[in-house]
């Protein structure tokens, strides 16, 4: 599928702010699933500075720099990115992770998002046997998880505790994946967060922001998405901007300013069209 993505991001201020700088996560990575034909960042007021690096789980970011006075800041990136099906997921053993877990420690330990606790007994979840299926587990996960949360925007925030999140099981997708990470966690399954775009043709949740899902290690597979917002493996509609921990090693948008007059107003805008609006493009 080829997916044309535009994601604004603005911020206004009720004075003049100004040494306004960004940190942008918002170009979608190039892998085995996804290729990147094209992507560009508009800054408005025009940036001063624009420099990226790659963090440490290899994610691309912009650094921004607005140094003139502006009541006004918008980001805008577009991206045209190519994705592809998943192959079909086989069986694999629970036990066939013992081999594999100390190479990725950091997705089993706890995060600042994500801490340690018994999250399965809390989420009402019964870990698979060594000799059971871990692809059918985590399928079968994903659905219990959807069905037992309800999906409601504004009930949390980007801010909300799983610990908060756990009590009465109502949010949305960053809330959905953080529990569905500290339950593999738990059980011995490595897990990561990823943030991306989702195309929806308006049928799925979570289509008009940055979306969130888990990717968990699957021996013989290698990472592989799960959505529990949706229901779903994450597939050819689903468009990876990055991974990490938790939600805040991957958050789209953050920065610091001078002046201002107190916090910004923040709206975010994005829109995903399964063809390139006037045509193709790239």
């Amino acid at each position: 599928m080829r997916a044309d993505i535009r994601h604004l991001t603005e911020y206004r201020y009720a004075e003049p702010a100004w040494d306004s700088f960004n940190e942008v996560r918002l170009s979608p990575e190039v892998s085995a699933r996804q290729d990147l034909r094209s992507f560009h960042l508009v800054v408005r007021p025009e940036a001063s500075l624009v420099t990226t690096h790659r963090d440490y789980f290899g994610s691309l970011i912009h650094h921004v720099h607005v140094h003139e006075r502006h009541q006004v800041l918008r980001i805008e990136a577009q991206a045209l990115v190519d994705t592809r099906p998943l192959a079909p997921l086989e069986a694999a053993p629970f036990s066939a992770l013992d081999n594999l877990r100390g190479e990725f420690t950091e997705f089993l330990v706890s995060s600042p998002r994500v801490p340690s606790g018994r999250w399965p007994q809390v989420f009402g979840v019964q870990g698979p046997q060594p000799h059971e299926d871990l692809s059918a587990f985590m399928v079968g996960l994903t659905t219990q998880l959807h069905r037992q949360f309800s999906y409601s925007p504004g009930a949390t925030s980007v801010g909300t505790t799983l610990e908060q999140f756990a009590r009465d099981q109502r949010g949305v997708c960053q809330d959905y994946t953080h529990a569905m990470l500290g339950i593999c966690r738990t059980l011995g399954i490595p897990a990561r967060y990823v943030s991306g775009y989702l195309y929806s043709g308006g049928e799925m949740i979570g289509a008009d922001a940055t979306h969130a899902w888990i990717e968990a290690l699957i021996p013989g597979h290698g990472w592989i998405g799960f959505d529990p917002t949706n229901d779903m493996l994450a597939g050819e509609k689903h468009i990876k901007i990055g991974h990490g921990r938790d939600y805040p090693d991957v958050s789209p948008v953050r920065g610091t300013y001078y002046g201002g007059g107190g916090e910004a107003t923040l709206n975010v805008e994005v829109r995903v069209y399964a063809d390139p609006p006037g045509g193709s493009s790239g």
